[in-house]
């Protein structure tokens, strides 16, 4: 049997993307590009190049499977895990381990993200295979980074320990600095984004789980006899009632010292914002990116648009604004003030009937 194995978290809200990402349709189950497939079917289809459809595991929360069972019919129902409640990304990958654990005692694995953009994906497989390798002969937790093009104060950071090689130990982990720090770390050169993409042996991130997070360990080795029966779901609930709610970062990464890096460039965004979007995104000659339906432009500059698909909107001297609409809700507000957004999205959570608008 082959023994690698790929883990893809898909239980985001998606709450930087509002409105065109809401809580009923995250951002994962989105086309952003007009691609014809979402976040998730391109993640899924990329890491079908070289882990089996068998093999791929999908964490997700209870309320999203049947949009992934419809958009991903490859996938075994019983590899599409569905938690009850959100704990972060600690939790989320323990479950999916335990479960390949109890499958293949000696799978290599590899966890990324639902709805990150690759663009260079012949390079990002090469380096997987390359990484696969990696963690099958060594006692080590590899995470790739990504080398920075600017000072981003929204992603993590990964110093380099000593060396000349493309895969170092990790020094430190730094997360989301301020643009005066973020700076310093770019010019620095020894400091890598952290692309939240994973990879290693089930024996070791077992034994990172048991010395790290030993309460999360503990209570999904007492759920592995239950997996594939009628009583995971009851349990399963049980045990996420009471699990620490906290990152792989903090819970696993910042703690051991058996963890690399395997420093990267193949073409990577998080797409976590909408700014993050505007800049990968295809712009007409006045750097205007429109997404969905049919938008006509006059006197205006810089702005991004994204309407249903058999709307029109015509937008008349305006320039670096973010115009989103999807239902019956839409948002107008500049651009560089996106940052407002989780308190639009909290306002509107106050209001009567308001989640129906999230």
């Amino acid at each position: 049997m082959n023994n690698l194995f790929c883990i893809i978290m898909a239980g985001g809200v998606g709450s930087r993307f509002w409105p065109y990402s809401t809580n009923q349709c995250p951002k994962q189950f989105l086309d952003f590009f007009g691609t014809g497939r979402s976040l998730l079917q391109s993640t899924v289809e990329r890491m079908e190049a070289v882990i089996p459809s068998e093999n791929i595991y999908v964490v997700t929360n209870k309320s999203y499977r049947e949009q992934i069972e419809q958009q991903c019919p490859q996938l075994a129902q019983d590899h599409i895990l569905l938690e009850p409640m959100r704990r972060n990304t600690a939790p989320c990958i323990a479950y999916a381990v335990y479960k390949i654990k109890k499958r293949c005692e000696d799978a290599q694995i590899i966890v990324v993200p639902s709805d990150h953009l690759i663009t260079n994906e012949r390079v990002f497989l090469n380096i997987v295979r390359e990484g696969m390798n990696f963690v099958s002969e060594n006692d080590a937790i590899l995470t790739l980074g990504i080398k920075p093009s600017r000072p981003e104060t929204g992603y993590g950071y990964i110093q380099l320990g000593p060396g000349n090689t493309l895969t170092r130990k990790v020094k430190t982990f730094t997360e989301k600095p301020n643009k005066e720090l973020a700076q310093v770390f770019v010019d620095s050169g020894e400091f890598f984004w952290n692309a939240g993409i994973f990879l290693f042996s089930i024996k070791t991130i077992v034994a990172a789980f048991q010395e790290h997070l030993p309460e999360i360990a503990t209570k999904f080795e007492q759920l592995t006899p239950v997996f594939e029966t009628p009583q995971e779901s009851e349990k399963l609930n049980e045990v996420y009632a009471t699990c620490q709610n906290i990152s792989i970062d903090y819970g696993v990464m910042e703690k051991a010292q058996n963890v690399f890096v395997r420093m990267a460039d193949f073409g990577w965004s998080d797409l976590g914002t909408w700014r993050s979007y505007y800049e990968l995104a295809p712009k007409d000659k006045q750097q205007n990116a429109a997404i969905g339906g049919q938008t006509m432009l006059y006197e205006s500059q810089k702005n991004i648009v994204v309407i249903p698909k058999d709307n029109i909107a015509v937008i008349s001297g305006l320039e670096g604004y973010l115009v989103a609409q999807r239902g019956n809700t839409l948002l107008i507000c500049p651009k560089d003030e996106e940052s407002k957004l989780r308190q639009f999205v909290n306002d509107i959570a106050e209001l009567p009937e308001g989640d129906k608008f999230l």
